[in-house]
């Protein structure tokens, strides 16, 4: 079976979700778009043979898509649209974050569980980046014994002017948020965010650049976040964990160094399509995967509310100055043990 996918919002992700379902995915095809520009739709459209439709809601209810990629802006708008594939009973992958609050997300979840069946997937791309599956695998086989510090930077090269405070930890910082997460297998203990008094020239009104994030687990792996938007070198990801008996580090992927000028350089990606690519590949082939196997395995959408309700925290921590916050978590439903 090939499975007709939709996309909803075909801006820079929903664009590159399309090249990718048209030309790199097994088993699924790009059947329908939608965009709040006409001409975007189109032109998506036009490329990959795929259908226009008027709105994300008749995508979702036309018999002709049996699955749906959320991609809108802003981010505010996933909630709807997640809700609304629920309600049809159809899988649905959802960009990060899944909503902009953890409410929003106690929605999503709370409808997903009274469906009785596990839709969506939560766009936490990382966890398929072989870099980080690799950390992950070291860090369970503890082959350097146990983790016990990790240190991290986020950096774009560049915002645009609507990019705020906000949006660099709900929409930037979530990444780390969630990976590292994932890559302890535990819950974060407390939190704390403040702002350095120094900040880039390359900054805009409404965003401090940059922020410093802290970040404790349960079991007291310290982390330490440094998240700059606007550094004007490129996107670079960095997390290097140090254990009892090593380090284990990131690598961008690469295919050459060059040595010239008396110098040896390695180049930095200039966005994230460009540095995740491959796993973005395996996110999607993840997410057909599961459909055709009606059992997703990619990160869940409670998956989705543990990382707003660490980012709600850090909200508050930053604007009451840098106080400490408690990650207070429900307990996970049976429903996420069971899918």
């Amino acid at each position: 079976m090939t499975l007709r996918i939709g996309i909803i919002g075909v801006g820079t992700m929903g664009s590159d979700h399309a090249k990718r379902l048209s030309t790199r995915i097994n088993g699924a095809t790009l059947a329908g778009v939608c965009d709040l520009i006409p001409e975007r739709a189109q032109k998506m459209a036009d490329l990959y043979g795929a259908k226009v439709y008027a709105t994300g809601k008749d995508l979702i209810d036309s018999p002709d898509i049996d699955a749906v990629v959320v991609a809108t802006l802003p981010h505010e708008t996933h909630e709807q649209f997640v809700l609304e594939a629920i309600k049809q009973k159809k899988y649905v992958l959802s960009e990060k974050p899944l909503t902009t609050s953890a409410a929003g997300c106690r929605r999503v979840v709370d409808a997903e569980i009274a469906g009785g069946k596990r839709l969506v997937q939560v766009g936490f791309m990382r966890r398929f980046d072989q870099g980080y599956q690799e950390i992950k695998q070291a860090i369970q086989n503890k082959t350097y014994g146990e983790p016990l510090l990790i240190h991290c930077a986020h950096r774009n090269e560049d915002t645009p002017l609507n990019y705020n405070s906000d949006m660099a930890i709900v929409e930037t910082a979530i990444h780390e948020v969630d990976v590292l997460h994932w890559l302890l297998g535990e819950d974060y203990d407390s939190v704390f965010c403040f702002l350095p008094k120094k900040q880039t020239r390359h900054t805009h009104k409404g965003l401090h650049d940059p922020q410093i994030i802290e970040m404790d687990t349960k079991s007291g792996v310290h982390i330490d976040l440094e998240v700059f938007v606007c550094n004007h070198m490129g996107y670079d990801i960095n997390c290097r964990v140090v254990c009892e008996e090593g380090e284990i580090a990131l690598h961008a992927p690469q295919n050459t160094i060059v040595k010239v000028a008396e110098s040896e350089r390695e180049s930095i990606p200039n966005d994230f399509t460009v540095r995740f690519k491959e796993a973005y590949d395996r996110e999607m082939q993840a997410f057909v995967d599961g459909i055709n196997a009606d059992q997703l395995t990619g990160p869940t959408s409670w998956d989705g509310l543990i990382a707003c309700v660490t980012c709600d925290a850090l909200f508050a921590s930053r604007d009451e100055g840098g106080v400490r916050k408690k990650i207070e978590l429900p307990e996970t439903p049976s429903f996420f043990h069971e899918q």
